[in-house]
């Protein structure tokens, strides 16, 4: 046999890889919204004015000799102008719960998401804080190039100057909103003798910081991860409801060109490709991707691609509010005559008309009638005796007198007092002790323990129980 020489084995052995860090964390690129003017943006600012108006001006009314809209946290008192509402009253709170459920549902089918654009706090403040900003440090361009800047005394000065007006601001606003729970000329007296709560500080200062938060920093991922409006929006819609939406039909394929070209010569559609309409975006999406619930449609990429429109001497409404499955303008009366929404307006008045009917006719004064616990009954010379506990609550602004009267077992009678005074919203706890001096009847028995307000002979009755050997 011949011999083989035997080869060399070379082991394979695979080279260190290099260490690489992997992310599982997306950084948020910071949005730079563009400045934009035209007829979204106008509405907009309308809106911020009213909202803000009436938020700020309103704890300022005065009604009565007291602040008109108050939320009275020590004493437990709802003020609304002429009406007085107590915790009891919590059938008024979920009427109203359910009317601004109702009323969203309505608005979101006819209208969209323009209560995100034009009306939600969050777009808001954000815009006033962008507007500040703005301001101080500059548009689109300016700002990028400022935070591009490494840290110098001119960035540092810009920086604290916007920031100062910020938290100033921010101040105001938390000011502003415990003046609803605390009387808010008192608050500003609290403040100039540094005599201010702990829990109004508190409040104060979160409220604060929480507008400067969110306005200031968080701004449209509060829109896109934190607020449930934008998750759940879609079971609302349908193909009537009201979007921002891109024709694409007309706009693509996209392309850059000259304003005296024959676009469609050359293929094109009217999109120039600018990126304008997404510079505007305060929340810095691109709507020519289609519909996209981060979309707050406040509509200022349609002012801003109008003005491109313009200029290029295009027709307009490129990119405008449209019905989701109708090309073209769509029709009003085919628009709002929907089912959806005509089931939705019938609701919405149905209880809004329930709610005003009810704080119209709500009683001047509550009566509760407890039995005592402790004592089912007893035998004294005055017959058989039972005991309660009249519980009156005055919802008027003035002091009242009020008799109290036993119905519903003849020679029934009061052995207590029987008239008591209430003063302006006041509570009255009353024992009251009624006897029956003798009856064919046994066991329990129905009564009734009325409460007539001497005034106006308004008269609130209350069933309870009475009992026999």
């Amino acid at each position: 046999m011949s011999s083989t020489r035997s080869k060399p084995v070379i082991p394979i052995v695979a080279a260190p890889m290099a260490e690489q860090t992997i992310s599982l964390y997306q950084k948020t690129r910071k949005v730079y919204p563009r400045s934009v003017s035209g007829y979204f943006k106008n509405w907009r600012w309308l809106m911020i004015w009213l909202t803000q108006l009436v938020f700020y001006g309103m704890p300022w009314l005065q009604y009565g000799g007291r602040q008109a809209f108050l939320l009275d946290i020590d004493t437990h008192r709802f003020y609304l102008f002429g009406l007085v509402i107590f915790p009891q009253d919590l059938f008024y709170l979920a009427m109203l719960l359910i009317i601004c459920a109702i009323g969203l549902f309505l608005f979101t089918a006819v209208a969209g998401r323009l209560w995100c654009g034009f009306s939600c706090p969050q777009s808001v403040y954000t815009e006033i804080f962008l507007w500040m900003e703005r301001s101080i440090e500059g548009d689109r361009m300016a700002r990028q190039k400022l935070d591009a800047q490494p840290w110098g005394p001119r960035k540092a000065g810009i920086k604290l100057s916007k920031h100062g007006v910020w938290l100033a601001f921010s101040l105001v606003t938390g000011f502003t909103f415990v003046g609803y729970f605390t009387p808010i000329r008192e608050l500003l007296g609290d403040i100039q003798q540094w005599q201010l709560g702990g829990w109004s500080c508190f409040w104060l200062g979160f409220y604060s910081l929480a507008t400067y938060g969110n306005a200031g920093f968080l701004r449209e991922q509060v829109c896109k991860h934190m607020c449930p409006y934008a998750r759940f929006q879609s079971a609302m819609f349908d193909n009537h409801t009201l979007i921002v939406a891109y024709d694409s039909a007309r706009g693509e394929p996209r392309g850059g060109r000259s304003k005296n070209q024959d676009y469609q010569a050359q293929g094109l559609g009217s999109c120039i490709d600018c990126n304008i309409c997404v510079q505007v975006c305060p929340v810095g999406i691109d709507i020519r991707n289609g519909l996209q619930y981060e979309c707050i449609s406040c509509g200022l990429c349609i002012d801003a691609c109008n003005d491109v429109m313009d200029k290029m001497r295009y027709p307009r409404d490129l990119i405008r509010f449209s019905a989701a499955g109708q090309s073209g303008k769509h029709k009003l009366r085919q628009h709002l005559l929907r089912p959806r929404v005509l089931i939705y307006s019938a609701l919405f008045a149905l209880m809004l008309a329930w709610l005003g009917y009810g704080l119209l006719h709500k009683p001047d004064f509550k009566v509760d009638v407890i039995r005592d616990r402790n004592i089912m009954y007893r035998e004294t010379s005055h017959g058989v005796e039972n005991l309660y506990q009249l519980h009156l609550t005055n919802a008027t602004e003035q002091g009242q007198r009020y008799r109290v009267q036993a119905r519903g077992l003849s020679g029934l009678r009061i052995e207590s007092e029987q008239t008591l005074t209430a003063g302006p919203t006041e509570e009255v706890l009353l024992p009251l002790s009624l006897s029956l001096p003798s009856s064919e009847q046994r066991g329990s028995q129905r009564i009734k323990i009325e409460v007539m307000q001497i005034s106006s002979g308004e008269t609130v009755p209350t069933d309870s129980t009475f009992y026999l050997p």
